[in-house]
């Protein structure tokens, strides 16, 4: 586990998968493929796989090693719902989730489809936040899907954003993350495209995170938005 995340709305991450496979718009550049594949390069034996998908038995008990409460982002490092990580493990990785109740996880995925196909199989318990990633109006669909999965949070990732979105239903949706994308190759972001969102956001009611302008120098565009700084959270 990863204690103090980079990662701006979130504290930790736990990754029981690593490795993914481009499956929408928004890979291309993917930050995870980029790390995972340095990872290996340094010798670290967790990554000796790339970015092929990996399940690590190994560590599903590490949050409950972990007693100070933390805001924890799972699989970081890849899609725990891709489709060749098994029903029965991603089921394990559930039962500690549900086991950890003083931690809260935030759990993320392009793939919409299993997300709610496993949530059948699943114990939503309350500290357990289901979320889709929707970089694109082509993607809106998982939006829907996200709001049958009978988690307490559910949230929208908007990054890396390359496209307008559109007018969204957020009704169901507790919270909304928006960013541009970064790193080598990045794909510019739009202003209008995130104010749309934000604009969205406050008439519907819903907690609004916007991430950052992204770019190669993510960190010299920062992440001002006409002004101010979006922190919110679901309450």
């Amino acid at each position: 586990m990863a204690r103090g995340s980079k990662i701006e709305w979130t504290e930790a991450t736990w990754n029981p998968v690593t490795g993914c496979s481009k499956f929408s718009k928004g890979c291309e550049h993917c930050y995870a493929e980029r790390l995972c594949k340095r990872l290996k390069a340094m010798g670290n034996r967790k990554y000796e796989n790339g970015f092929i998908p990996t399940a690590h038995p190994e560590t599903l008990n590490e949050p409950l090693g972990w007693k100070q409460p933390k805001m924890i982002f799972v699989v970081s490092m890849g899609d725990l719902f891709h489709e060749d990580i098994s029903d029965s493990f991603i089921i394990q990785v559930f039962e500690t989730m549900n086991k950890a109740y003083w931690h809260t996880f935030q759990v993320l995925t392009k793939r919409a489809e299993r997300l709610l196909s496993i949530s059948e199989k699943v114990d939503w318990t309350h500290n357990i936040w289901a979320g889709v990633t929707v970089e694109c109006a082509d993607y809106k669909h998982r939006i829907d899907l996200l709001k049958r999965v009978p988690s307490k949070v559910r949230f929208v990732s908007m990054e890396p954003l390359i496209g307008g979105i559109g007018f969204v239903e957020l009704r169901k949706v507790h919270w909304v993350i928006a960013g541009g994308e970064s790193g080598p190759g990045s794909r510019s972001l739009d202003p209008r495209w995130i104010r749309e969102i934000r604009d969205q956001c406050v008439r519907q009611e819903v907690a609004f995170f916007f991430k950052q302008w992204g770019g190669f120098n993510k960190k010299a565009n920062g992440r001002i938005l006409d002004g101010q700084t979006w922190n919110q959270l679901p309450v």
